[in-house]
């Protein structure tokens, strides 16, 4: 995760609960060993349940590096009910990234992660 010029990778997932654990395992492997691979995991699990909740047939995870910068979207088909954009996961987004928010597009949920350079 050096490349500060940045890479971006996506994939869609089907919106079944079983694939939140190869939603985090992607997302995970795309920054590699990095500060922050554990908590790439913990978010994407996080966006992907949130946008999961809506009940879309698929889900198209995004995960973009860029220096020390990991971003991750999750988006559905559909605009985003309240109550998935604000949900009990949010305090493990907020709580794990330095920056998050909604789409513009209200159709999903981003997090912006930080790694510490040693």
């Amino acid at each position: 995760m050096t490349d500060a010029a940045g890479q971006s990778w996506q994939r869609t997932f089907k919106g079944l609960p079983e694939q939140a654990r190869a939603a985090r395992k992607w997302a995970r492997a795309r920054v590699g060993p990095a500060p922050v691979e554990q908590d790439v995991e913990q978010v994407a699990g996080e966006l992907f349940a949130a946008v999961l909740g809506s009940g879309p047939d698929v889900i198209t995870v995004t995960v973009s590096t860029a220096g020390d910068r990991v971003r991750l979207i999750a988006t559905g088909p559909e605009e985003l009910p309240a109550r998935h954009t604000h949900g009990p996961g949010r305090a493990v987004i907020t709580g794990l990234s330095n920056l998050s928010g909604v789409t513009p597009d209200g159709r999903g949920l981003w997090a912006q992660l930080r790694a510490e350079r040693p």
